[in-house]
């Protein structure tokens, strides 16, 4: 086997000591339906599958096995999450390129690797299993550790920055916006007096700050208090929902003909992106009453999934990380089929809000 790529976009700091999760222990979740969904789009002669957040290479590993003339170009932003793909994924050689960067930088990675199309793309969103585990990232609002929450630990702000240096009515933004919580406003005026008298380092004075800023019977249901506070501080500083804002259309207009897309999505706000991103491509653009579609107003995209899917049950009960995911993908439709579409006669009434025509196998956008 070839010598397999290895290319940086940024500075990678070996000093910091890691706890070092073992490659392979990782579950990938939904693994054999992304699998399944991407496959058609790569049973063709040497197709290329875009990893826009390799993690691990749990889902990569799959699809190099399932399809042994694919190339795979794997982006993350975190350097330590790419040394243990690259253990992972070494023996498929030079059918892989990994890239240390965010996926909204997608266009500058495919441009440096010469590639104007790919045929699939998969991104598994969110914090990774192995991030959470390690204590000393400080993800995790039920382990005391300093507060950092940067998926790539070389660049950035931290989470301890954002707290002891915005505004509160900033603070209360972010925690409203990004973490949907209720008390917003009362955990970032808490925040802020207790910083007065010292600065916030750990995690769990932040997670006691918000819990005592939380009444009583809130606290009592919904889990732990603190988790809606360290979600909107991780999408703040790792500037999630703007990325994505910016990957998926970059996504979109990289797939060729018959290429498809999955993603996986861990909370609302996210999935919000990803149906609207995709529900936009998969609708009609031309005049609802008229009774042809005109040319160049047609679908670009047709929809895979009936709404967004779920982890069944026996899957959440080996992965407690695949209870909150949701699953969405579709396939970019071929200009020659669409052009024939466009001709055909529109039966009235009959078009459902993801601009699908009722029948079609994608299903609506719930």
């Amino acid at each position: 086997m070839g010598e397999q790529h290895a290319a940086r976009r940024v500075p990678h700091d070996d000093r910091e000591r890691r706890e070092e999760p073992t490659p392979g222990t990782h579950v990938p979740v939904l693994l054999e339906r992304c699998v399944e969904l991407l496959g058609p789009a790569l049973d063709v002669s040497a197709p290329v599958h875009v990893d826009a957040t390799v993690g691990l290479g749990g889902h990569a590993e799959a699809v190099l096995d399932a399809y042994p003339a694919a190339a795979l170009i794997g982006l993350d932003r975190d350097p330590h999450a790419l040394d243990l793909a690259r253990e992972r994924l070494a023996r498929f050689g030079d059918r892989v390129r990994l890239v240390h960067a965010v996926y909204d930088e997608l266009p500058e990675v495919l441009a440096e690797a010469g590639h104007q199309t790919v045929h699939s793309v998969l991104f598994d969103l969110g914090v990774s299993s192995m991030q959470l585990d390690e204590v000393a990232r400080g993800f995790a609002y039920a382990r005391d550790a300093p507060l950092d929450m940067r998926m790539d630990p070389t660049r950035g702000a931290t989470a301890e920055d954002v707290v002891n240096t915005y505004p509160a009515a900033d603070l209360a933004r972010v925690l409203r916006v990004y973490g949907e919580e209720r008390f917003a406003r009362r955990i970032a005026d808490a925040i802020v007096r207790a910083r007065a008298r010292a600065r916030i380092t750990s995690s769990a004075r932040l997670a006691e700050l918000v819990s005592e800023s939380i009444p009583a019977p809130a606290r009592r249901t919904g889990g732990n208090p603190a988790k809606r506070t360290f979600q909107a501080l991780r999408i703040e500083v790792n500037g999630e929902l703007a990325a994505l804002e910016g990957a998926l259309p970059a996504a979109l207009d990289a797939l060729a003909p018959g290429g498809r897309i999955v993603v996986l999505a861990y909370h609302s706000l996210e999935d919000r992106i990803v149906k609207r991103a995709l529900a936009e491509r998969a609708r009609s653009t031309g005049p609802v009453d008229l009774p042809v579609e005109l040319p160049g107003t047609g679908p670009q995209f047709r929809l895979l999934t009936r709404g967004a899917e779920l982890a069944g049950p026996e899957e959440v009960a080996a992965n407690p990380r695949a209870a909150s995911v949701r699953l969405r993908a579709a396939e970019r439709l071929d200009p020659a089929r669409r052009g024939k579409a466009m001709h055909q006669p529109r039966i009235r009434g009959t078009r459902n809000r993801g601009g699908l025509v009722k029948g079609d196998e994608g299903g609506s956008d719930d």
